[in-house]
C-alpha cells in the first residue's frame, strides 16, 4: 500500500518528489484521477480547489480526470478509476467525503485499488484514511458551523490520525499545538499535525514525514 497524505496537495518539490518515488514511473506516462467530492458542500471562494488541480497539471501528468463519485453512478466512475495510476482525494468537508465513499461503494473497492495504485489525500482526503475523529474536536478545528449528525467512523486504513493545516491562522486559527495536544490526551493513536508544506508518505507500512515546513507528532 502506497499513500501520500498531504495537508495542501502537490504544493512543493519535496512532496512531488515523494509521489514520483511512490509511482516509480514518469508523470508524463501516468494518469491521475482527481476526486473533488469533499469540496461540493464548501461555500465561498474555491481558489484552493483550483490551485490543487493546477498543481497536478504543473506536475506533468499525461492525463488528469475529474471524477465526482457523488455525481456519477458506480458504472460511470469505476472504469475511470480503474485506469488511473494515482487516485487523488481532494479537500473540503471530511464528513461529506466519507459519506459518499460509503454510499457509492468505493470503500469496498479501495483496498483492491491500493494494491496497485497510489493514493494521495489532500486535507479531508488524508483525514479519512485514519482513525475516527471526535465531532467536538472536528468542530473546533475545522467545522465550527457544522450541523447534522455525521458519520465519525473513518476508513482506518492506517493506524494513525492526521490533522492538516497546522498553524494556518488565517483559515484555521484553532489548528495549533495547544488545542491538538489537549485532544491528543483523549486518543490512543499517534497524531501527525501537518502544516501546509508537509505530508506523510506511507510505503507498505513504513512511515516517513515529507516536509519543507513544520509538523508535530503527538502520542
Amino acid at each position: 500500500m502506497k499513500l501520500l497524505l498531504t495537508s495542501n496537495g502537490l504544493c512543493n518539490r519535496s512532496i512531488i518528489d515523494a509521489l514520483a518515488d511512490l509511482l516509480e514511473k514518469r508523470f508524463e506516462k501516468s494518469s491521475i484521477a482527481f476526486i473533488p467530492t469533499a469540496a461540493n458542500v464548501e461555500v465561498g471562494d474555491k481558489h484552493w480547489l483550483v490551485n490543487d488541480l493546477d498543481n497536478c497539471r504543473k506536475a506533468g501528468f499525461e492525463t488528469i480526470d475529474i471524477v465526482d463519485i457523488s455525481a456519477l453512478t458506480k458504472d460511470q466512475w469505476r472504469p475511470r478509476l480503474d485506469v488511473a495510476d494515482v487516485l487523488l482525494f481532494g479537500g473540503g468537508n471530511t464528513f461529506h467525503l466519507i459519506y459518499w465513499i460509503r454510499k457509492s461503494g468505493l470503500d469496498k473497492l479501495l483496498p483492491h485499488y491500493l494494491k496497485t495504485k497510489i493514493y494521495v489525500g489532500i486535507s479531508a482526503g488524508s483525514i479519512i484514511m485514519g482513525k475516527s475523529i471526535f465531532l467536538s474536536h472536528a468542530k473546533k478545528l475545522y467545522y465550527p458551523d457544522f450541523k447534522g449528525t455525521p458519520d465519525e467512523r473513518f476508513l482506518e486504513l492506517v493506524d494513525f490520525s492526521i490533522r492538516p493545516h497546522l498553524n494556518n491562522k488565517p483559515n484555521f486559527p484553532q489548528v495549533n499545538a495547544k488545542i491538538i495536544g489537549e485532544y491528543a490526551k483523549k486518543l490512543p493513536e499517534t497524531i501527525y499535525a501537518l502544516d501546509d508544506k508537509s505530508a506523510i508518505k506511507v510505503t507498505d507500512g513504513k512511515i516517513e514525514v515529507i516536509t519543507e515546513g513544520s509538523y508535530l507528532i503527538f502520542n
